[in-house]
């Protein structure tokens, strides 16, 4: 069949999304999902072709994480949806706004088993263990709500991936409904209980040792300056979670900054009397997998219902970061600064510094201190960076000294491989300057094919690829664990001459020439690619613990 020039079902999507406010959209085409395809050409709406799924979600992703708002996939029925999952998890591990517009097959055929091409049994099923919110269009009319309703879930605290499906034959059926104009949604709100605020607040104000640790939900609410003015009023050391780098000052007399695998740094928290949890689960990492035993009264705030007391027993307030801690602030006595909390992390820091001192890791910390002065060459502010799950990301986590609050993004959140790159592209397709993406050669791999994404698009992209010749992080883990490491080790191609056979600048680098050479790359306009073979080692914590080494 042609549809010639006529506005159709994909039309009335397209129109959707523009009305929302989407700035861009991600995805891959497929046959079920033409109809929205053919609709973007004929729409003002930009499109960014990546040319896997996965990496169209990752850099959905991305695109979300630098703008605020949510990021689109458009992708097909079967293969095409479930292609996105892993990169939705990372989604909703990190509270992350997307919305994922999958095609399905014809409506006649849903649940027939007719041998549709793509077709699955229930595709909403594969989602519905992710994504916050699963909904299926069966008609024309229900296009722009189910648009509007998707935006708000995405963006109703916590934040998250939301999943949409319509049908092919709703996607081409022509329509004579008016064109969809502007659309308003209304984020549900996530306020705190105010008696809950009040006996939080009468805890703190007992407490003689306070302390905080800020998750990465601080972020996503903005709610930077609350933590800050919490923290200053009662003076409690606070310390960042990976997901939360630059929330709180990194050089403030108060910032434990972000060691939370240092043994030192877990057994300061113990010590706290009220220890405030705000905008983190206490999940495996921020707890130093597992072994932080708070010793005192936990006071957690979450906007995620099912994270609050997971893990440990606490007084539990289900809120939005920003507006707990605005509350909380406004209701605890200010302190009068003693000087005793300042010296107390003071102390800890110099501990943390000797110890990395003594197991000589200069390398390692010269390579972060290389990437961060050749970002700082570039601009004043920093510029976002999207690290993988790789050994300097490791490192990054911990000791990035990060200028601005969610300036620098990576994907712990559900520890995938093959976030940065991909993601960077989207951040790059959402904003103005460079992006920084820092890959292994491993996770390098899975995001090989959007080089040619970012040179399509003309995205200001610097790709570091740090080449240790395997996974790198898994070759240690096996080694300290059975004694050699197996099925790390890896062939990889020449990524300098890949990088070059799309037409994009590259170049191979060493420690001593990696600031130049960075520094060149992110400022030049366009995609580029800097390789960097070397070996990374990861620091050691003080002590373990006979429970956490067994």
């Amino acid at each position: 069949m042609t549809y010639g020039q006529s506005r159709i079902g994909g039309d009335l999507l397209v129109e959707s999304l523009a009305a929302v406010g989407t700035g861009v959209a991600f995805g891959v085409p497929g046959q079920h999902a033409l109809g929205t395809f053919d609709a973007l050409r004929r729409s003002g709406l930009r499109y960014v072709g990546n040319r896997t799924e996965l990496c169209a979600a990752y850099a959905a992703d991305g695109y979300a994480r630098r703008s605020g708002f949510p990021g689109v996939v458009l992708v097909s029925t079967g293969p095409g949806a479930l292609g996105t999952l892993p990169a939705l998890q990372e989604s909703a591990a990190a509270s992350v706004p997307v919305v994922v517009i999958a095609s399905q097959i014809p409506q006649a055929g849903l649940g027939k088993h007719q041998g549709y091409l793509h077709e699955l049994s229930d595709q909403r099923a594969a989602a519905r263990g992710i994504v916050k919110d699963a909904q299926l269009v069966r008609n024309h009319g229900s296009i722009a709500g189910a648009v509007v309703q998707a935006w708000e879930e995405a963006l109703t605290p916590p934040h998250g991936p939301v999943w949409l499906e319509i049908p092919q034959d709703i996607l081409l059926q022509p329509t004579d409904l008016p064109p969809v104009e502007a659309l308003n949604f209304e984020p549900g709100d996530r306020s705190a209980r105010s008696e809950l605020i009040g006996q939080a607040a009468r805890r703190l104000n007992e407490a003689r040792q306070p302390a905080i640790i800020a998750g990465g939900g601080v972020v996503r609410a903005g709610a930077e300056a609350a933590l800050l003015e919490l923290a200053e009023r009662v003076r409690a050391p606070t310390v960042t979670t990976f997901g939360a780098n630059a929330a709180f000052p990194r050089n403030h007399p108060l910032a434990m900054q972000s060691w939370l695998e240092d043994q030192y740094t877990t057994e300061f928290l113990e010590e706290a009397d009220v220890l405030v949890v705000v905008g983190s689960g206490l999940g495996e990492l921020t707890s130093n997998y597992h072994t932080l035993r708070p010793r005192g009264a936990i006071i957690h705030i979450d906007a995620s219902q099912d994270k609050l007391g997971a893990n440990h027993p606490s007084l539990s307030i289900h809120a939005d970061a920003e507006a707990a801690l605005v509350d909380l602030a406004a209701n605890v006595q200010r302190r009068q600064p003693d000087g005793v909390a300042e010296r107390r992390v003071a102390d800890l820091l110099t501990r943390i510094r000797a110890r990395l001192h003594d197991q000589h890791l200069e390398h390692e910390e010269g390579l972060l201190t290389a990437v961060r002065n050749a970002i700082d060459s570039v601009q004043l502010a920093d510029i976002p960076s999207y690290w993988d799950m790789t050994m300097l990301a490791y490192w990054a986590w911990s000791s990035w000294d990060g200028k601005r609050s969610g300036a620098m993004q990576s994907a712990q959140g559900s520890g995938g491989l093959g976030y940065a790159y991909p993601a960077a592209v989207g951040a790059a397709a959402g904003g103005d300057g460079p992006v920084l993406a820092v890959s292994g050669d491993g996770g390098a791999a899975y995001g090989l094919a959007e080089l040619a994404t970012a040179r399509q698009h003309e995205l200001d992209v610097t790709w570091l690829i740090v080449d240790d010749g395997g996974y790198g992080i898994l070759r240690e883990y096996m080694v300290d664990a059975f004694g050699e490491a197996y099925a790390t080790e890896l062939t990889r191609p020449d990524f300098v001459q890949l990088a070059q056979s799309f037409g994009i600048p590259a170049v191979a680098s060493s420690p001593s020439t990696l600031e130049a050479d960075l520094a060149a790359a992110l400022s030049a306009a366009g995609p580029s690619v800097v390789v960097l073979e070397t070996e990374i080692r990861m620091f050691e914590p003080t002590h373990r613990r006979e429970s956490s080494a067994s």
